[in-house]
C-alpha cells in the first residue's frame, strides 16, 4: 500500500510539473507586456522631465518649476479650464442621466437613437464644429440686435466664463459619458430598483437621487474625468474662438518659453492623475463604506 501510495504521488507531482510550468509562462508574457507599456508611457515623460531640468552650459535647474506659479496667465488661465470642466460634467450629467433612466424604464426601443445622436461628435470633426458656432455667433447680433435675445449671445461669449465653450464642450462630451453611463445602467436592474422604491412610497427624486445615483456612482465618477480630461486637453475650439484656456495657455508661451511649457504640460498631466485618483476613489466610497456600516448593527446586537 505505501508503495503504490507513493507512487501514485509521484504520478500525480510529475502530472502537475507540466501544469505549473504552462501557467507560469502567460505571467512572464504579461510582465513582459506590461514593462514594455510602461517603457512607452514613461520614456517621454522622462525625456520631457530632462529636458526641463537640464540647461546646456549650466547642468540642472529647476527654473521652469519654480517659475510657473508666478507666469503670466498661468492661473487664470488654470482656473478657467477647470471651471470649464465643472459646468461640463454637471451640464452633460444633467442631459444624459435622466434621458438614459427615462430610456431604459420607458422606451427601450429608442435606445438605438439615443445611442447614434450621442455618438455623432466622434464623426464631425471640432474644425466643423467651431465653424458652426462662429457662423451662429455672427448671424446672432445681425439678426437679433433689436431683441432681448441679443444679451444672450452676449453673456454666452463673456471671456471671463464662455459659457459658449461650456456647450461645446458638452457635445464633445457626449459620446464619452454616454459610454460610461450605458455601462453602467446595464450592469444594475433599474426597472426592479425603482418598482421597490416606489412601492415603498418614494417619489421620483427620491428615486433618482437615493437610489439609482448611488448605484450609478462609480459610471458617473468615470464620466466625470473622461469629461475633465477632455476639457482641460481641448485646444481647437477655444483657440479658434479666441478664448485662452489652459491648453491655450501652453501653447502660446511654447513659442518663448519652451522649457516652461514643458514642465507646464507635466504639471497638467500630474493634476489630471490627482483629479483621476479622487474621482476613483469618489466613485468606490459607498462600495467601500457598505461593509462597515452593515457590520456596526450586527456588533451593537451583539454587544
Amino acid at each position: 500500500m505505501a508503495a503504490l501510495t507513493s507512487t501514485s504521488t509521484a504520478a500525480s507531482l510529475d502530472d502537475a510539473a507540466p501544469v505549473r510550468r504552462t501557467r507560469r509562462r502567460p505571467r512572464v508574457w504579461r510582465g513582459a507586456v506590461l514593462g514594455l507599456a510602461g517603457l512607452y508611457f514613461l520614456l517621454p515623460l522622462v525625456s520631457s522631465f530632462v529636458f526641463t531640468v537640464h540647461v546646456p552650459g549650466q547642468g540642472v535647474s529647476f527654473e521652469a518649476y519654480t517659475g510657473i506659479v508666478g507666469a503670466e496667465g498661468f492661473t487664470d488661465s488654470l482656473l478657467l479650464s477647470l471651471g470649464l470642466a465643472a459646468a461640463t460634467i454637471a451640464l452633460t450629467l444633467l442631459l444624459a442621466v435622466p434621458a438614459l433612466v427615462a430610456v431604459r424604464l420607458g422606451s427601450p426601443g429608442l435606445r438605438p437613437v439615443i445611442e447614434v445622436m450621442c455618438m455623432l461628435p466622434l464623426v464631425v470633426p471640432p474644425i466643423a464644429l467651431v465653424t458652426g458656432i462662429t457662423t451662429v455667433l455672427r448671424w446672432g447680433p445681425e439678426k437679433l440686435s433689436h431683441t432681448p435675445l441679443y444679451q444672450t449671445f452676449l453673456a454666452v461669449q463673456d471671456e471671463s466664463f464662455p459659457l459658449v465653450l461650456v456647450f461645446a464642450y458638452t457635445v464633445l462630451a457626449l459620446p464619452f459619458v454616454y459610454r460610461s453611463l450605458d455601462a453602467g445602467l446595464r450592469a444594475i436592474d433599474v426597472p426592479t430598483l425603482v418598482e421597490a422604491a416606489r412601492n415603498c412610497g418614494a417619489s421620483w427624486p427620491q428615486v433618482v437621487v437615493r437610489v439609482i445615483l448611488p448605484n450609478l456612482r462609480a459610471a458617473l465618477a468615470g464620466a466625470a474625468f473622461l469629461t475633465l480630461a477632455l476639457v482641460l486637453g481641448e485646444f481647437t475650439i477655444a483657440a479658434l474662438l479666441g478664448y485662452e484656456p489652459f491648453a491655450v495657455w501652453i501653447v502660446t508661451i511654447s513659442g518663448a518659453q519652451a522649457r516652461m511649457s514643458v514642465a507646464v504640460s507635466i504639471l497638467s498631466l500630474l493634476i489630471t492623475w490627482v483629479l483621476l485618483l479622487v474621482l476613483s476613489r469618489a466613485g468606490t466610497g459607498t462600495s467601500s463604506a457598505s461593509p462597515a456600516s452593515s457590520a456596526s448593527p450586527a456588533s451593537s446586537k451583539e454587544s
